[in-house]
């Protein structure tokens, strides 16, 4: 059996992932945001292998999250999970970044960065990644007026190409991005067209299974099937230059082998 970690796991998809793998008797450690959010586990916390606390906007905190799973062992699979979706403003996090960009690409970076390496990574994406091209001029939104819905889809974006760079950097690891489809969680809303079982298998059966389909790295994928993500992320040049920024902006640096 396992051991994953899942970030952001007190609701939605991520919840969804840690109680599907625990039903099939994988190891989990969860992740909340905070102590109170916690308090939203209890009911899988029991199961768990450990439940990592600490607020993801926050570059302290996220090397904090980091400790707390290295402390508790080697993960098999890590799912970054954890995202946020319409904020009204650029925001500011403690070291100054914007929330989007600091949520939905730094912090799986430094975790990326921090944690033991695992044999797989799978990273939560969206079909809106195509309409993100050209952000490395402005990541962190510094520049240009504030636009939520772009700089989601810039995010997500990135975290395709982070996964893409570290499937050619870390041959030994199975790298992937997922788009689980607009789902039915509070982020998706009600009506959306994606049942939350339908929205979590992809990234679960990535992190677990030993079906040779699932054993492959580099790949997008959206409903347990593989499809072409925007050009952008699929250029190694993008890639490297994707890492060398987030590299300076965090002061962590990605391990190259």
């Amino acid at each position: 059996m396992a051991m994953v970690f899942i970030t952001g796991s007190t609701d939605g998809l991520g919840r969804a992932a840690a109680q599907s793998l625990l039903d099939q008797g994988h190891r989990v450690v969860l992740h909340a945001r905070s102590v109170d959010r916690a308090a939203a586990l209890e009911d899988l916390a029991s199961r768990a292998e450990g439940v990592a606390i600490g607020d993801l906007q926050s570059g302290a905190e996220t090397k904090g999250v980091a400790d707390q799973v290295n402390a508790i062992g080697r993960m098999d699979a890590v799912i970054h999970n954890a995202g946020v979706y319409a904020q009204r403003s650029r925001g500011s996090t403690p070291e100054g970044h914007a929330t989007t960009f600091a949520i939905n690409t730094l912090a799986p970076y430094m975790l990326t960065a921090l944690i033991e390496r695992p044999a797989r990574l799978i990273y939560l994406s969206s079909g809106l990644h195509r309409g993100g091209e050209r952000s490395l001029n402005d990541l962190d939104w510094a520049k240009r007026p504030w636009d939520s819905a772009t700089a989601y889809a810039e995010s997500k974006l990135q975290i395709v190409a982070l996964a893409f760079a570290l499937a050619r950097r870390w041959p030994q690891v199975l790298s992937n991005a997922v788009d689980p489809g607009w789902a039915r969680t509070r982020m998706g809303g009600s009506g959306a067209p994606v049942d939350i079982a339908t929205g979590q298998k992809t990234q679960t059966w990535l992190a677990v299974s030993d079906d040779p389909a699932a054993l492959v790295s580099g790949r997008y994928w959206h409903h347990m099937q593989q499809q072409e993500p925007a050009c952008e992320s699929m250029d190694p040049a993008f890639q490297d230059a994707l890492v060398d920024r987030l590299r300076e902006l965090t002061g962590v640096a990605l391990p190259r082998s």
